[in-house]
Parts: structure tokens; C-alpha cells; sequence
């Protein structure tokens, strides 16, 4: 495994906000993609008094080679956790909301409806808050993702996480351009609602490849960018083939805004949902 540069290296933070946050979703019951995905931001956003809710449980149904949530066969989805997540983040005085979820590829509509539930409540529980939702691929079933977009989001976000060329080894259940349809589909069908991706570097892939796969995602009409530095969770996990130098982090932020998106979130320390109301204000 290679030795982490400086850049990379972050501050663990406690506080009484911190513990307010834990607070609030252990009463409740509500896993965080920041604890699940082990997420380095987790103590800074904590502190910040926000998170990003998981909904639909802590188990996947596809097992990414680079991802750090458990997969298996996954519970029922609770139907009091869109209630649940909606006081939450009225508890939170939450200003932007970011909701994503496991992938459910065992429910039919793939959560579909619990996303659209969710953000129903939201809406109804803290009028005025932005809504972003982080969702899976449902397969590429255009029927769920309206139901998503019909609940009314502000932001759809959804990952491509990395270039073609690693799909197999990354991503083997997942597909390219699947991931680039479920985009284009969003802004066709709903062209009001942002949409927004994210991609990890560090696993391999060329500088060429990355400034290829940002001119996908424009031509899929995604609005918004995040890109950041692949940490393995684990020996067992895909490894880090590189630790991109903030230098390179910027030269993307910068190609990505001459192409059209409007706002990239590009260093190594982000991540998908970090600081997620930022770059949607900005």
C-alpha cells in the first residue's frame, strides 16, 4: 500500500455538535453513508452539524470493489424511515439535504418509491430546504427514475465514480453508460432539476481518460462535478494505484468549468455530498 502524502491527511474533530448529530440519528435509527463508506470528511461534517442520510438500510446488493459498505441480503426498507429522515432534518435546521441509499437491485422498483417517499416528506416537514438525492441506477428502469424526479428534488446526483476502462475491475455489476443514460434521461424528462456526478481518481486511469469521461458527463447534460482522491477502505478492497497531487485536482476543477459544468468541487479530500450545499449556492 502506498504511504499517504501530507495533502491527504486530515484532523479528527469531537465537539457538542458532533455529539448532537450522533444523537439524532442514533435515536432515530439512521445509518450515514459517512460512517458506512468511511468517509475521511465524516468528523469535519459531523461538527458542522450535517450528514448525508442513507436510507434503505447498511446492506448492498452489488459489491463494488472500492466501496466500503457491507454487501449482502439486505432487510425490508423500514416504511417510518421517510418520516424518520424528514424530522431529522428539521432537528438539523438542515439548509441543503443530501439522501442517497445502498443499491436495492432485490426491491422491484429499486427504492424508487422510498426515495420519492422521502423527499415528499421533506418537502412537506421543512418547506424551503434543498433537496439533493444520490441515487443508484435502478438498472436503468426509466419508469423509477420519474418517480424520483416527480417527487420534485433539487438535485439528482449520480456517481460515475470512475473511467470506462476500470468499469471491470471496479464496478463489474454496474455499467458506463448506463450510469451516462440515467443522467441524460434526467435533464431530458425534467430539465428543471440539477443534475450532478462524481469521480474518484487515483485507481489507475490517465489524465486523458478523466478529461474524456468530464466530456461524458457534459454530453449526458450534467450540471454539476465532483472529483476526488480514491482511498481503499481495506487490503481486501481495490488498492490506490496513485495519490493525485492537488496541483492535477485543480487542472481538472478548471477544464470542467471550460466545458459548461456549472460548479466543480475538485481536491482530494472530496467527495460526493461534501459540502454539497457550497457548490450548489456558489
Amino acid at each position: 500500500m502506498l504511504k499517504k502524502p501530507d495533502w491527504i491527511k486530515t484532523t479528527l474533530l469531537a465537539g457538542p455538535k458532533r455529539k448532537f448529530v450522533d444523537n439524532i440519528l442514533k435515536d432515530a435509527g439512521l445509518h450515514t453513508v459517512c460512517q458506512e463508506a468511511s468517509c475521511p470528511n465524516m468528523c469535519e461534517c459531523y461538527s458542522k452539524k450535517t450528514a448525508t442520510f442513507l436510507i434503505m438500510g447498511n446492506r448492498c446488493t452489488r459489491n463494488c470493489a472500492f466501496c466500503n459498505v457491507h454487501s449482502g441480503k439486505p432487510l425490508a426498507p423500514d416504511p417510518a424511515e421517510p418520516a424518520k429522515v424528514a424530522d431529522a432534518i428539521k432537528k438539523l435546521g438542515l439548509k441543503h439535504a443530501v439522501i442517497t441509499s445502498v443499491t436495492r437491485d432485490d426491491l422491484e422498483d429499486g427504492g424508487a418509491s422510498c426515495f420519492a417517499q422521502t423527499i415528499t416528506l421533506v418537502r412537506k416537514n421543512t418547506p424551503g430546504v434543498i433537496i439533493e438525492v444520490l441515487i443508484p441506477d435502478f438498472k436503468g428502469e426509466e419508469g423509477a427514475l420519474v418517480s424520483v424526479l416527480k417527487a420534485g428534488p433539487h438535485v439528482l446526483n449520480h456517481n460515475i465514480e470512475t473511467i470506462l476502462r476500470l468499469y471491470p475491475q471496479v464496478r463489474p455489476t454496474a455499467d458506463y453508460g448506463r450510469s451516462l443514460k440515467l443522467l441524460l434521461r434526467s435533464k431530458s424528462l425534467y430539465p428543471s432539476v440539477n443534475t450532478k456526478s462524481g469521480l474518484m481518481v487515483g485507481m489507475g486511469e490517465s489524465e486523458e481518460e478523466v478529461l474524456e469521461t468530464l466530456g461524458d458527463l457534459r454530453m449526458s447534460g450534467c450540471d454539476y462535478l465532483t472529483i476526488g482522491q480514491y482511498l481503499t477502505p481495506s487490503r481486501e478492497h481495490y488498492p490506490v494505484k496513485e495519490y493525485v497531487h492537488p496541483s492535477i485536482f485543480e487542472r481538472y476543477r478548471k477544464r470542467g468549468l471550460e466545458m459548461g459544468f456549472k460548479n466543480v468541487a475538485s481536491a482530494p479530500l472530496v467527495r460526493s455530498s461534501y459540502q454539497a450545499e457550497a457548490l450548489f449556492i456558489e
